[in-house]
């Protein structure tokens, strides 16, 4: 199926995508920054180049966008009209899959977050990440 858009256009759509600090992961950061967990990297040169890393802890966090990363991939695919989507929401979640088990293998806990989540329930999300975190804050047990 051919394009809606000119050539020029949908390299200008989607030149827009942002792929780091999105709101959503601004979002989830300023949340952790309120619950005190603090000592974390951003876009950590790790595999699979996690959102958020806490090195000392070996945590990782992805915060995947629903289409991207294929959240209800049985309704979404349905919909795509161009075979290209399909493939490449395909890879996508074929290269998560590798990376979490590459990323545990090396000692690493890895927490997948969806935008529609974080968008619904941030406090649940960083409630999540925090008991990842195990009970840690500013270096200190609580």
């Amino acid at each position: 199926m051919a394009d809606v858009f000119t050539k020029q256009k949908r390299s200008e759509v989607m030149s827009k995508i942002r792929s780091k600090n999105t709101k959503i992961e601004l979002k989830l950061r300023k949340a952790l920054q309120a619950k005190g967990l603090v000592g974390y990297r951003v876009h950590y040169n790790l595999s699979g180049k996690p959102d958020i890393a806490f090195p000392s802890k070996r945590i990782a966090i992805f915060v995947d966008g629903d289409f991207w990363h294929g959240w209800n991939w049985k309704k979404l695919k349905p919909k795509l009209k161009n075979e290209y989507w399909v493939n490449k929401i395909i890879r996508n979640m074929q290269r998560d899959k590798k990376i979490n088990r590459q990323l545990s293998n090396a000692g690493w806990k890895v927490l997948r977050l969806w935008e529609h989540d974080i968008i619904a329930d941030i406090d649940s999300c960083a409630q999540k990440i925090e008991k990842l975190y195990g009970g840690f804050k500013n270096g200190f047990r609580i």
